[in-house]
């Protein structure tokens, strides 16, 4: 791809099921990979519908699979599948994109003719928990379906944030708060004087501090190219703390009581 200065793969066909690159290869092997967050780099085809499945498991050994696509109409959840539409984005200052900005109703379907790079980012452990009430262990197998381009995947237990350099993160210390600086093998390229997130949408799902489930995965109107305020400190966008267990917290309250400048009577 000229424009992204690298290799990607192209997945095509009429239709989704029949045309898809598995990871791994054979559904007895496993990915094996416990990160919190699934990174996607893709883009998808002009006017196409296309369709991406996860195997996860769950710490009580179950696999559930989660879905999203462009063809689904409506989110869809038993106990082992989760189906949600995708909403695609389009280039900024196009048609599709004035209308998302002026808020207007928009559903799921085929992709626009000027749908941008994506890179989303999906909470595993979040929509598990969201959606089944289930703990999240590890990705087992990723299905993509057509009609997509993908440049990379990974998944991480930091959170990425595109718009920051390496130099901005060791100035600020990000790394202290679980975020970090995309990797160069997961970054699109910018030109110089460009904003990241004019050329291409950052989706992150669940949206950040989000306590209910949502019905479709789609750009957040809080999102820099959609028009929405967002602090420019990458600080004030840090995941949500981590529910503790009562054995932490105790341990929490008694090196506090240890460590307190306060004055204590010791007994005889």
């Amino acid at each position: 791809d000229a424009r992204l200065k690298g290799t990607v793969y192209r997945i095509r066909g009429s239709v989704p099921a029949s045309n898809y690159l598995q990871l791994p290869r054979t559904g007895t092997q496993s990915l094996g990979l416990a990160g919190r967050y699934l990174y996607l780099l893709f883009r998808p085809v002009p006017r196409k519908h296309f369709v991406v499945h996860l195997d996860v498991a769950t710490e009580e050994n179950q696999v559930v699979r989660i879905s999203f696509s462009n063809l689904f109409k409506e989110f869809k959840a038993t106990a082992t599948w989760l189906q949600f539409p995708f909403v695609c984005g389009a280039a900024k200052g196009s048609a599709c994109d004035r209308t998302a900005r002026r808020g207007e109703k928009h559903l799921a379907g085929a992709a626009p003719a000027d749908a941008r790079w994506t890179c989303l980012v999906l909470d595993l452990h979040s929509i598990l928990s969201l959606y089944l009430n289930r703990r999240y262990s590890h990705l087992k197998s990723i299905k993509l379906c057509s009609n997509l381009l993908v440049k990379n995947l990974c998944t991480s237990d930091l959170v990425f944030d595109p718009g920051v350099t390496f130099s901005e993160a060791r100035q600020t210390d990000l790394a202290r708060h679980g975020v970090a600086p995309m990797p160069r093998e997961m970054a699109f390229p910018v030109p110089k004087g460009e904003n990241w997130h004019d050329l291409y949408d950052y989706i992150r799902f669940p949206a950040e501090g989000s306590k209910l489930p949502y019905d479709f995965i789609q750009k957040s109107c809080s999102d820099p190219a959609a028009g929405g305020q967002v602090s420019e400190d990458p600080v004030c966008q840090l995941p949500q703390p981590v529910t503790l267990t009562k054995a932490v917290r105790d341990r929490l309250s008694l090196i506090h009581q240890i460590t307190s400048t306060k004055a204590v009577s010791m007994p005889r």
